[in-house]
């Protein structure tokens, strides 16, 4: 014979009954939990964010399509869009946050606030212009007791590098890096760039300011090697041209001084001159038509880019939300009461 399992009932007169008699416990904490709820909330500084998004070139497709880039488009991948001839794919381009030596050029953005109170750099910015909790001066009080690291030395063109950083400076990498983000989409390779800032100007200025840092990394990237072969082929053409010059003059020195001259020895050197001048001209217009070529190589690999979405100046803080913070907070608080009436006796 099967046993029948009884269901629990739970009875809601006997939750009740039991919250009411702690009911004082109720009144007593909740309101605390709100106060305290309320005064945490209230020293957290609000921030602004500021988002665009940026569309660059995508060189170099080897035309996958068909079945694949069916099949590929079906988990929301395009890869003909996504698939180039870079080292550098668009997905690893928010790694350059990672960088320092991305992050430490972004130390020399001039800012100023929305009421003008404040125009410096954005390093200056991060380490002297921020509102900060007050459990935050109290840290920052004790480490000015503990022992200072050295500054690093900058080298002979006064320059910082970035790589040898000091803590301070190394603090305000890792800030940098905690507010501004760059993302790409998968599916577009749509770069979207996002930026927080305690100030909506600066915050709309600095989203600015890494999207056109970040394209000048894209098109030194993308131009490269067209640009070194620019460099090598100009090298080269300096060198014909003055062989070319150099034979020009041998010939026309040559050509002035024997010109009444009928023996057939003194003709065969003219002709001899005049054969090298012409090989090295030859040499010289070929050397140029190839310049001109990795010239517009240059042009050619320089990518270019569809602002999607402009960073505008934000109107409404983006946090934190004060509110919905201290809601859930109480409510936290309420669960846990309602748990502690219902299990303790």
């Amino acid at each position: 014979m099967e046993e029948k399992k009884e269901l629990e009932v739970i009875d809601l007169r006997v939750v009740f009954k039991k919250i009411y008699e702690r009911r004082r416990l109720f009144i007593k904490v909740l309101p605390i939990v709100f106060v305290l709820s309320c005064a945490f909330i209230l020293c957290l500084p609000r921030y602004y964010q500021s988002t665009l998004s940026l569309a660059p070139e995508i060189g170099g497709t080897s035309g996958l399509g068909g079945t694949l880039g069916s099949l590929a488009s079906s988990f929301g991948l395009d890869l003909g869009s996504m698939e180039t001839t870079d080292a550098i794919n668009p997905m690893l381009y928010p790694d350059l946050m990672e960088d320092n030596g991305f992050v430490v050029g972004l130390f020399d953005i001039m800012v100023k606030s929305k009421d003008g109170e404040i125009a410096c750099s954005y390093y200056d910015y991060l380490l002297k212009h921020q509102k900060r909790p007050f459990w935050q001066y109290v840290i920052s009080w004790v480490k000015k007791l503990l022992p200072k690291d050295n500054e690093p030395v900058a080298n002979k063109d006064n320059k910082l590098n970035p790589y040898v950083l000091s803590k301070k400076q190394d603090d305000i990498c890792k800030i940098i890096r905690d507010k501004v983000s760059i993302s790409v989409d998968k599916k577009t390779a749509v770069i979207s760039i996002s930026v927080e800032a305690q100030d909506p100007l600066i915050c709309k200025t600095v989203a600015d300011s890494v999207k056109e840092r970040l394209q000048t990394f894209i098109t030194n990237y993308r131009t490269n090697k067209a640009r070194i072969d620019e460099k090598h082929y100009k090298n080269l053409v300096d060198e014909a041209k003055a062989d070319y010059e150099k034979a020009r003059r041998l010939y026309g020195s040559y050509a002035d001084s024997n010109m009444e001259m009928v023996l057939e020895s003194y003709r065969a050197k003219q002709t001899d001159l005049e054969n090298d001048m012409q090989l090295k001209y030859n040499t010289y217009t070929t050397l140029m038509a190839q310049y001109q070529i990795a010239k517009a190589k240059v042009q050619e690999r320089t990518p270019a880019f569809t602002l999607v979405q402009g960073a505008a100046v934000p109107i409404k803080p983006a946090g934190p939300k004060r509110m919905l913070f201290v809601a859930g907070m109480c409510v936290l608080a309420l669960v846990l009461l309602v748990l502690f009436s219902l299990v303790h006796k």
